[in-house]
Formats: structure tokens, C-alpha cells, sequence
């Protein structure tokens, strides 16, 4: 029950945050309408030029049965198809995702969870995005509302009904990102900070159990 717990909640937002955030990361390959065109050639533009990027975060969930909002914050590193995100707070986790897996690790539990990360699981876009490989373009109708882009898919894409970029002048084109999913939740993720081509390590995406944590296999 526990290890279920973990797998519901704060993590069910993060990889579907992860997803999403991948999915406009890579919108240089989304077709686009003459009103949003500019901005999606802006976007391919500085794409050309990424190798990595790192940088800070904050995500407000808003649940709309419960009426509540749930933040977080932290730091993200990412090197595709490799990423690392690491959560502060009271409830302080590091989660590690590739093209194959996905691992959670929680330091208060001492314990860490190893899942599958495939498109069965968790949508083809999003994994086929990890591989770099994702014929995006047949996924998204692309639109501009009050200085936003607007993603919303053309074929059902699991909860996502809608994806809301705001763009940036800044050498990482994207400065924040809204989610809105079927039961009208909504995830805001702020990035500040940000940095790109900074030289991140291998290492920094490779989990190396400390002592004395369980590590379990979903």
C-alpha cells in the first residue's frame, strides 16, 4: 500500500509534468498556423543549439475536486534522453528518467522505486519524445492566444486536453508552461534560472543507491 502511494500522487504529477514539459521542449517540430509559425520557428532556432539544460523550478497543482493547490519546487537537469529532477521541501526526492525506466527515490523513506517508463504506460508521445524520434506534427493543432501558444492534441493523448506555453527572449525559449487535463486539474510550472549548454556530467543522471536504501521494482 505504501509503494502504491508513492506511485499515485506528487509522482502521477511529476510524469506528467515530465511529460508535457518534454512535449513543448521539442514543439520546433509541431505544425503550426500562420498566426503561431513565428513563434515555432523562433523555438526551432534556439533548439538548433541545446545540448543540455538546468535550472529551477516551481509547480503549482491545482486540484479542482478537492479545491486545493499542491507546489512544489527544485531543480531540474536535463541531457536527452537522460533527466534528473530533484525535489525540496518536507518530502524531499530525486527522480531519474530515461528512454527505458524511471526511478523515484525518496531519502526520508530510505527506499527507492524502479518502474518501466514506456508509451504502454504513460502515452506514445511522451516516450517517443524521450527517444528524440516523434513525428510531433501529426499530434498538436498549434494556435496563439494572448501572447501564448496554444498545444491541443488532434487524436486523444491520455489526460492532456491542452498545453498553454509562455515564450522567453532568453537563450531557453520557454518560460513557463500550464497543463489542463480531463477533469479540469491544472499544473503550472514555472522555470527560472535556467542555463543551457553548461557541460552536464554523465554522472549526474546515474542513481547510485546509498546505504541502507531499498530499492523496489514496479
Amino acid at each position: 500500500m505504501k509503494m502504491a502511494k508513492c506511485l499515485g500522487g506528487r509522482i502521477f504529477n511529476f510524469l506528467f509534468f515530465v511529460s508535457c514539459f518534454l512535449l513543448c521542449a521539442l514543439c520546433s517540430m509541431l505544425y503550426a498556423s500562420d498566426s503561431a509559425g513565428d513563434e515555432v520557428a523562433r523555438i526551432q532556432k534556439a533548439y538548433e543549439s541545446i545540448k543540455d539544460v538546468k535550472g529551477d523550478f516551481v509547480q503549482k497543482s491545482y486540484i479542482r475536486d478537492l479545491k486545493r493547490t499542491d507546489t512544489y519546487g527544485g531543480r531540474f537537469f536535463i541531457k536527452p534522453p537522460r533527466m534528473k529532477w530533484e525535489f525540496s521541501g518536507d518530502k524531499p526526492q530525486s527522480v531519474y528518467i530515461t528512454a527505458e525506466d524511471i526511478i523515484i527515490y525518496q531519502k526520508k523513506e530510505k527506499q527507492a522505486i524502479r518502474a518501466k517508463f514506456d508509451r504502454a504506460t504513460y502515452g506514445q508521445a511522451p516516450i517517443a519524445l524521450l527517444g528524440g524520434f516523434g513525428d510531433i506534427n501529426k499530434e498538436f493543432d498549434v494556435s496563439m492566444k494572448k501572447g501564448r501558444l496554444l498545444l491541443k492534441p488532434r487524436k486523444p493523448m491520455g489526460i492532456i486536453v491542452q498545453i498553454e506555453l509562455t515564450l522567453s527572449d532568453a537563450a531557453f525559449p520557454i518560460e513557463t508552461l500550464s497543463i489542463l487535463d480531463t477533469a479540469s486539474n491544472r499544473i503550472d510550472i514555472t522555470l527560472k534560472d535556467v542555463r543551457v549548454n553548461s557541460g552536464l556530467g554523465e554522472k549526474i543522471f546515474v542513481f547510485t543507491p546509498p546505504e541502507g536504501v531499498s530499492v523496489f521494482q514496479q
